[in-house]
């Protein structure tokens, strides 16, 4: 089973119960289009009998999450200062679906300076048997993302001097940092669950 969280701008620590938009999801696609220029070289094809083509590997690639699934009543705690500026409460209140949904498209259209709106970290939980350090271990939970095993120069992390991210040994780890690049749903008569789609961009976003 997969466990999909949305975490907004507000998210910190390690408990997923606050500042996170729970989805129950029934479909996560993940795709990987790799950005190489490549460049015909003339006359390749009168010297060695056939063209060449030379590609420069830059290391550019896009990664986009398709997410598919519905939106239900939920409790959510999320993070927020009193109106006179002061202590901030995390009180936990169940949204409807509609409540949700629109949270979320209030979130996409913001921006990363909204921390209460905006949602910056998507969090797609799956099971794992082995570690950051090749360590078999028991099934567990732990967020999906684009890192490696081993560390700096080591493991499947050869040739690689400085490294991002880390290849997540818990369920609380980071997952992926980005944006939300569509988000859809329908609102349909007698339903309570909406049926929603979104489209979730790996990157690092700027102010």
């Amino acid at each position: 089973m997969t466990y999909v969280y949305l975490k907004t701008g507000r998210y910190t620590g390690t408990d997923l119960n606050i500042d996170t938009i729970p989805l129950n999801v029934t479909s996560v696609g993940v795709s990987v289009s790799k950005t190489i220029p490549a460049f015909p070289i003339p006359f390749s094809g009168v010297v060695t009998g056939e063209s060449l083509t030379a590609a420069l590997d830059l290391g550019m690639a896009t990664k986009t999450i398709s997410l598919s699934g519905f939106i239900s009543e939920t409790t959510i705690r999320k993070t927020r200062t009193a109106s006179s500026g002061g202590t901030e409460t995390n009180t936990a209140l169940t949204y409807t679906a509609h409540e949700i949904a629109q949270m979320i498209a209030s979130g996409v259209d913001s921006t990363g300076l909204q921390d209460n709106q905006s949602m910056n970290e998507l969090v797609v939980l799956y099971p794992s048997k082995v570690g950051n350090n090749y360590q078999a271990r028991t099934e567990t939970l732990v967020p999906f993302n684009f890192a490696s095993r081993g560390e700096e120069g080591f493991g499947d992390n050869l040739g690689v001097s400085l490294r991002k991210s880390t290849f997540p040994d818990a369920q609380t780890d980071t997952g992926m940092t980005g944006f939300i690049r569509s988000f859809s749903f329908n609102m349909e008569a007698e339903a309570i669950d909406l049926s929603f789609s979104m489209e979730f961009e790996v990157a690092t976003v700027g102010p």
